[in-house]
C-alpha cells in the first residue's frame, strides 16, 4: 500500500510503498477512504511531541471501510471513524473510574501506532465509531479529533446553555464549538488573529468577534483557549467573571506567563487543561453533529500531498480543515 511516512522531524513526509496490515484478534483492518489533517499532526511533524515511533504514518482523524477482521457488530463494509485515542488499557486507576482520557497506558493513533496517511490501517475494534449516513467521508473527517475534544472542552469548561462563552483561536475546533454553542443558545465572543478566521466566525453567529489583543466586552462564564499560547490563556481568564472557568483546548502549550492572583483568579475563577477525549464523548458529539448538520467547509488533498496538507495548517493558508482522501 502507499502511504506518507514521517521518518524525522521537520523532515517531508515519503509516499512509499510498505505491506498492507494483516488485521488480527481485537483489531480490524480498514480502507481509508479520508484522514483528517489535525494541528496535533503538526507538533508530531515539528518534533514539539517527540517522536516515539520511527519511521511514522500520521494521522488520526480517520474514516474507513472494514474490510478484514469483522466482528458481529462491526461487519465488513461498515464504515467507522477512528480518532485520536487509540486504545487503553481498561484496568489502571483513571479506566476503572470512568476516566479512560487519562489512562496511564494509552494508545494514540498516527503517534504511537501507525495512523491514517495511508491506503489502509489497522485499528482496534471497540475504538472505532460506526458513523451516520447524514456525515460523508471528506465533512466527518474533521470532526473526529477537532469536533470531539472541542466537544470536550464545553463540557469541561461547564458550559450551560444560554451562557456567555468565549472563543480564543478560531481554528477548526473552534469552528464546529461554535456550532454546538449557538444550538445551545449561548452568546458566542471570538478573539483570534487573522482577518478570514474573525469573517468565518462572524458568520457562524458569534455575538461579537475581536482580534486577539482585543477584549470581549462583557464578563464571561467560560472560555474555552484553542491556540498553544499560554499568553492566550491569561487573556482568556482577564474576561472571566467570578466563578467562571477556562478550558485549554491544547497538547501543546508553551511557557505560561506570570499573572496577577489578585485580579485575575481570585474569585474561584479557575483554569483546566482538556486532555484526550472518551469514547462516550465521540458517540454524543458525531450524534449531535448529525443531528444539527455540522458540515466544515474543508480543502482536500491527495495523499501524494499530504505534506502540503500539513503546511497548510502550519501556514493557515488552507479554506477550512484540510482532509487527505488517498
Amino acid at each position: 500500500m502507499k502511504a506518507a511516512i514521517l521518518h524525522s522531524a521537520n523532515q517531508p513526509l515519503r509516499i512509499e510503498d510498505v505491506p498492507t496490515p494483516v488485521a488480527t484478534a481485537g483489531n480490524l483492518l480498514l480502507r481509508v477512504l479520508a484522514c483528517g489533517v489535525c494541528r496535533t499532526d503538526l507538533h508530531i511533524f515539528e518534533g514539539d511531541l517527540p517522536l516515539i515511533q520511527q519511521p511514522l504514518i500520521p494521522g488520526h482523524q480517520i474514516v474507513g471501510e472494514i474490510i478484514d477482521g469483522a466482528t458481529p457488530d462491526r461487519p465488513h463494509g461498515m464504515r467507522v471513524g477512528v480518532s485520536w485515542i487509540g486504545g487503553t488499557d481498561g484496568t489502571c486507576p483513571f479506566c476503572r473510574r470512568g476516566e479512560e482520557n487519562l489512562c496511564d497506558n494509552p494508545v494514540f493513533t498516527g503517534y504511537t501506532i501507525n495512523g491514517g496517511y495511508a491506503e489502509y490501517v489497522l485499528v482496534r475494534s471497540d475504538f472505532t465509531y460506526p458513523l451516520p449516513d447524514a456525515l460523508d467521508d471528506t465533512h466527518v473527517a474533521p470532526l473526529l479529533c477537532a469536533g470531539i475534544i472541542g466537544f470536550r472542552s464545553l463540557r469541561v469548561a461547564g458550559t450551560q446553555p444560554g451562557e456567555r462563552v468565549g472563543l480564543f483561536g478560531f481554528g477548526a475546533s473552534a469552528s464546529q464549538a461554535i456550532e454546538v454553542l449557538r444550538h445551545w443558545s449561548c452568546e458566542v465572543y471570538v478573539s483570534t488573529r487573522g482577518e478570514s478566521h474573525r469573517a468565518q466566525a462572524s458568520s457562524l453567529g458569534a455575538t461579537w468577534v475581536g482580534t486577539e489583543d482585543d477584549k470581549p466586552p462583557v464578563q464571561l462564564d467560560r472560555a474555552i483557549t484553542f491556540a498553544p499560547s499560554g499568553a492566550v490563556v491569561v487573556s482568556a481568564l482577564s474576561s472571566l467573571r467570578k466563578g467562571g472557568i477556562v478550558a485549554i483546548n491544547a497538547i501543546h502549550l508553551d511557557q505560561m506567563p506570570a499573572f496577577d492572583y489578585d485580579k485575575l483568579l481570585w474569585g474561584e475563577r479557575q483554569i483546566r487543561s482538556v486532555a484526550n477525549m472518551t469514547r462516550q464523548d465521540a458517540l454524543d458529539f458525531l450524534q449531535l453533529a448529525a443531528e444539527i448538520g455540522i458540515r466544515p467547509q474543508v480543502q482536500v488533498f491527495p495523499l501524494d500531498r499530504a505534506d502540503e496538507a500539513l503546511q497548510a495548517v502550519k501556514h493557515e493558508t488552507s479554506n477550512g480543515p484540510c482532509v487527505i482522501v488517498p
